[in-house]
């Protein structure tokens, strides 16, 4: 498609004035956040809610495990799964970052995978990426801009408001991640046993886990399961259940205004000088001295477990 359509200013200017905030701004939709950075942020762990994120003017990258994602105004992030990962961002107050975050509902992904049927475009992949950047394209740059504008109007928002973000989940669900987006809704396959054990993860992080137990639940050997998961998460159970944890500490600690104490014990630490000792080995800072607000650009929406819905026919 024409590059100078996709880096042209008309993303950014239709976010800008609806920035409340530097961070997450809500909007008037419920599934669809817009985003604001007026300062380049150094590589920092992050744990973002399963969904897509539009950046209309700067860019970011992340990393998960040896791999390095690029998202910027020529490419969106398609996270299917809230795994830890680390994120740098690149802004400054005279070009801020800009963007937009949108919620996958799990019904409407669904109610997608029924109607668009068996398509060899959109043929399940055994192991599809759970989290990728995907090239914009046009079909997809102009959604974003119809659901943009409808912001700006409270009429088409609350008629159309829906249907636009609906019609960007299809942009989504045609592209390249596509196969990683239909096996949360097909429920086969081996990537879809691990999203099962994530789900109940994220459910359960309090409880001490047996790995035994996470590979009984996917119907796995041990060895087999411990394969798969880390294909999937770039680590071991045991190590995502520790960053899921602390994770959970940090924004406890910077929302919450819990001590130490309480957010070790909300997050399942029986020893308060283990959860330190852990915090500040990922975070590289103390418990102690990270209890303040985040910084605006990490200040994500409340976690959510896989966005992985019942199976469909």
């Amino acid at each position: 498609m024409d590059t100078d359509k996709l880096h042209s200013p008309a993303m950014w200017e239709l976010i800008e004035p609806l920035v409340a905030c530097d961070g997450f701004s809500d909007t008037a939709m419920a599934d669809v956040r817009l985003i604001s950075c007026t300062e380049a942020i150094g590589r920092t762990p992050i744990l973002y809610e399963p969904g897509l994120t539009i950046i209309a003017q700067g860019r970011k990258i992340g990393y998960l495990g040896e791999r390095e994602i690029h998202y910027n105004p020529g490419h969106y992030l398609v996270q299917t799964l809230p795994l830890p990962f680390e994120c740098e961002t690149f802004a400054s107050a005279e070009k801020p970052l800009l963007g937009l975050s949108i919620r996958i509902d799990p019904a409407v992904l669904g109610e997608l995978v029924v109607e668009t049927g068996v398509d060899s475009r959109l043929v399940t992949q055994e192991s599809p990426r759970p989290l990728d950047s995907v090239a914009m394209t046009e079909s997809m740059h102009e959604a974003v801009i119809r659901l943009l504008r409808a912001l700006h109007d409270p009429l088409d928002m609350r008629v159309m408001g829906r249907q636009r973000v609906r019609e960007v989940v299809y942009e989504a669900l045609k592209g390249e991640q596509g196969p990683a987006l239909r096996a949360l809704i097909l429920n086969q396959g081996n990537y879809s046993r691990i999203v099962r054990v994530l789900t109940q993860m994220h459910t359960d992080f309090t409880r001490e886990l047996a790995v035994e137990d996470l590979a009984r639940q996917a119907n796995m050997s041990l060895s087999t399961f411990h394969q798969h998961f880390k294909q999937v998460t770039q680590s071991s159970p045991l190590q995502y259940l520790k960053r899921l944890r602390l994770l959970k500490a940090r924004m406890l600690l910077s929302h919450d205004d819990l001590n130490v104490s309480q957010a070790a014990a909300e997050t399942g630490y029986r020893s308060v000088h283990q959860f330190s000792r852990d915090y500040k080995r990922y975070f590289g800072v103390s418990p102690v001295k990270d209890r303040r607000p985040e910084s605006a650009a990490h200040a994500e929406p409340p976690l959510a477990a896989p966005a992985a819905a019942s199976s469909v026919p």
